[in-house]
């Protein structure tokens, strides 16, 4: 028996979980930490929706129900509505019958198996490597997946002017016209990108002009606008201008599974029998892969979207209480400006967990957050804070500024995007203030932005009633 590991020059990597682990290492009682990538409650839990709670004891009281093992395509009855969800009930490709799904494990799986399939498959005819574009928000974490299975010339993209804090969309149209034809481009969380109806319009065609693929990947419909339907608007358009495409979506945030890693693949074909010989090589994938996914959790999404009455409840959940929803953001707005309490459950001002309060959660913090930096006389112009929509944000801070506030105890990515799930009613006013000591004390980027109530540069500004469709 040989006396040293046959592994002695396996390397070891800190790069995964790095921010986590130094922020579970800080002994500080006042550390925050702003990149969770679950949807938390104010007192730092895992978001919960009663339906599917609901929803968890009926099926575990089921006894109908066994622990066979799922074939390779999954659970058909949650591909078919989480397809529906995605595309719309009413969807060409899927009256058609060339749309179609796998089951997967997570929207990391949806993309693997995807970007595994496209690497087999797609554009054999190239004589050189197939490009790839992934925006930089997302470039460590998808860039490794076409990576790992093959890709080789790897590129990246921005949808978000870090100098000017709005949206890049000129910028993303110059880069998708200089693409080689052919190219695959990852259209991360569309619904989050901050781009108009009119400027997917623009991708679209030029995305069809230079025959470019579209791999969508859809983490969180409906926690954008708080509209399930406006949410997918841009995958929609696109599968209606006749694109074939793929989807990854994931189910973590939308029904808060997240340790049960529920996704899917969708697949949008020319015609029937170009789907059926696609998720037959997509099959075989996923049995030398996982063989078989996990069924809970796709049970429970299954159940509720087939339920009128839980889909109804899922984003829609009437409040407990009052005439309405701004009576509700009157009383909450109070309550975080130290009139009252925050609301504890089971009070007057708490709603149920629903969807669409989770969405308005998610507003809120933003107008808070922008309204205590401008009374702090943070320098700099702080509209783009609600001018940003879902769960994440860009702050337009720096890398020294990014340091500075971990300094304080503070841990968010080094490109200054932060999760808004992560901040409560409890640790709101440390991070403003935080924020504003990292900011005084250096220069700040934004145009015109030398001094506290600087003119903000003239953009769009979405507000919380637009934001809901009112």
């Amino acid at each position: 028996m040989a006396a040293l590991s046959l592994f002695l020059d396996v390397p070891l990597t800190t790069e995964v979980n790095w921010l986590l682990d130094a922020y579970q290492q800080d002994p500080s009682p006042h550390k925050v930490y702003l990149d969770h990538r679950d949807c938390q409650t104010e007192t730092g839990k895992a978001w919960d929706y009663p339906p599917v709670s609901q929803t968890l004891l009926q099926i575990s009281t089921d006894p109908t129900l066994d622990h066979e093992d799922l074939l390779e395509l999954g659970f058909s009855a949650f591909t078919r509505a989480a397809t529906e969800l995605a595309l719309g009930r009413e969807s060409r490709a899927l009256v058609e019958n060339r749309a179609g799904s796998v089951h997967t494990i997570g929207g990391t799986g949806a993309v693997r198996i995807g970007a595994e399939f496209l690497q087999r498959w797609y554009n054999r005819s190239s004589s050189g490597p197939v490009a790839v574009y992934v925006a930089l928000p997302q470039w460590d974490s998808l860039r490794c997946i076409f990576q790992d299975v093959g890709f080789t010339e790897l590129r990246s993209y921005h949808y978000w002017d870090t100098a000017r804090l709005a949206v890049a969309a000129e910028e993303f149209l110059q880069v998708l016209e200089s693409a080689p034809e052919g190219s695959i481009v990852m259209l991360h969380a569309p619904e989050e990108t901050g781009l108009t109806p009119k400027q997917w319009e623009d991708v679209a065609r030029v995305m069809g002009k230079k025959r470019l693929f579209p791999f969508f990947d859809v983490p969180a419909q409906g926690l954008a606008s708080g509209d399930l339907d406006r949410d997918a608007w841009a995958l929609r358009h696109f599968v209606a201008q006749g694109f074939e495409l793929l989807c990854a979506q994931s189910f973590s945030k939308t029904f808060g599974l997240y340790d049960e890693r529920v996704g899917n693949l969708i697949v949008v074909a020319r015609d029937s029998g170009s789907l059926v010989r696609i998720c037959s090589q997509l099959q075989e994938q996923v049995r030398a892969t996982w063989a078989s996914p996990t069924s809970l959790g796709a049970r429970v999404i299954a159940t509720v979207l087939s339920n009128p009455a839980l889909r109804n409840k899922w984003p829609w959940e009437l409040p407990l209480w009052g005439s309405g929803r701004a009576t509700w953001f009157g009383k909450v707005l109070g309550a975080w400006e130290g009139a009252a309490p925050p609301p504890q459950p089971g009070s007057g001002l708490c709603r149920k967990q629903s969807l669409r309060a989770l969405v308005e959660k998610i507003l809120l913090i933003r107008e808070k957050l922008k309204a205590k930096l401008r009374l702090l006389g943070t320098p700099g112009c702080w509209e783009h804070l609600t001018a940003q929509v879902g769960t994440r944000s860009f702050t337009g801070l720096l890398p020294s500024q990014v340091a500075f506030l971990e300094r304080s105890h503070i841990y968010l990515r080094p490109d200054g995007q932060f999760s808004l799930c992560s901040i409560n009613a409890h640790n709101l006013d440390y991070v403003a203030r935080s924020i504003h000591e990292a900011v005084c004390g250096s220069v700040w980027p934004v145009q015109g932005g030398d001094g506290a109530g600087a003119a903000c540069p003239a953009r769009p500004r979405r507000g919380v009633a637009q934001h809901l469709g009112q």
